[in-house]
């Protein structure tokens, strides 16, 4: 009976330790729903300096204007071919669009406030789309005199632009490892701008042409005529005009513009980010000349 007293005692010893212990050990696991674990850290950290390279697709929309207006209006100016025709403004250049592949680098920093991620970013391009428009004319009328006045018109004309650059601020909103953002400022760009314009204006006149066709041979008129190289009295539907005036200007343009985007960035690790992104830049007029961008690109950066 002692041995047995004995025993239980000892047991109870042992176990006073180990109930010590338990109550200690955290069970959180067990007791249902009240229980979150601890959410894994974010690898982000956005600020800080960037450098990176991005490639993708340009849709560039081309506009014309009234790029033919001027040298036909130079090379007819004062002449009643002109006042009777509006020769200038006969032609018209159709918008176009192009598309194509683009890539280029970017470098910026960021200063993130809570989650809250403000920055400045510049970004170059590099483009190569070409956008060509032509238009061609010929229109003759009989002014109050009886002179037949006559134009005959073509003009070519081109823009290509090799290259811009953009000067951004970017605002965005942290989201554990994801950063949506947007972006806004100003954009610069080297654009090529040529035109191939011919410009023909003829007359002659022919009220006194249909009177000599009935009129005593010995009675008979000059018809004054000018723009021919050679003019028929008796046949004037006959006549060789005169070469065109050619014009062909052609000027490398650097033209400014506003850039505008979103996008979203994702942090591999803390110094590699991944980046997809949509950007339109709108360039102001250049002689005549329109363009605006639709780019939609990926790209990666290196944060220091």
């Amino acid at each position: 009976m002692r041995f047995a007293i004995f025993g239980v005692l000892v047991g109870l010893g042992m176990a006073a330790p180990v109930t010590v212990r338990a109550a200690d050990l955290d069970f959180g696991v067990l007791r249902g729903g009240s229980y979150e674990p601890a959410a894994a850290p974010s690898l982000a950290n956005w600020e800080g300096i960037y450098v990176g390279g991005h490639g993708g697709w340009s849709s560039a929309s081309f506009g014309f204007g009234d790029v033919f207006r001027d040298p036909v209006a130079q090379a007819l100016r004062a002449t009643a071919i002109e006042t009777t025709l509006g020769a200038s403004g006969l032609m018209h250049a159709r918008d176009m669009r192009r598309d194509g592949t683009s890539f280029g680098a970017f470098a910026g920093v960021n200063y993130q406030f809570d989650d809250t991620v403000v920055g400045v970013e510049l970004d170059y391009t590099h483009l190569g789309l070409t956008g060509r428009s032509s238009d061609a004319i010929n229109r003759y009328q009989i002014d109050s005199a009886g002179y037949l006045r006559g134009a005959k018109l073509s003009g070519d004309a081109s823009t290509r632009m090799d290259d811009y650059a953009t000067l951004r601020a970017r605002v965005g909103y942290a989201i554990g490892d994801f950063l949506p953002f947007v972006t806004g400022g100003f954009a610069i760009g080297r654009a090529q701008i040529a035109q191939t314009v011919a410009v023909r204006g003829y007359e002659y006149d022919q009220a006194a042409y249909r009177s000599n066709q009935t009129a005593d041979p010995s009675q008979r008129v000059y018809v004054n005529n000018y723009g021919y190289k050679t003019f028929l009295q008796n046949d004037p539907g006959s006549s060789v005009l005169a070469a065109p005036d050619i014009f062909r200007p052609t000027k490398e343009k650097i033209v400014g513009g506003i850039a505008a985007g979103a996008g979203i960035e994702y942090a591999i690790t803390p110094n590699l980010i991944l980046r997809a992104e949509y950007q339109y830049v709108l360039f102001n007029d250049f002689d005549g000349h329109k363009l605006n961008l639709n780019t939609v690109r990926g790209g990666a950066a290196v944060k220091f």
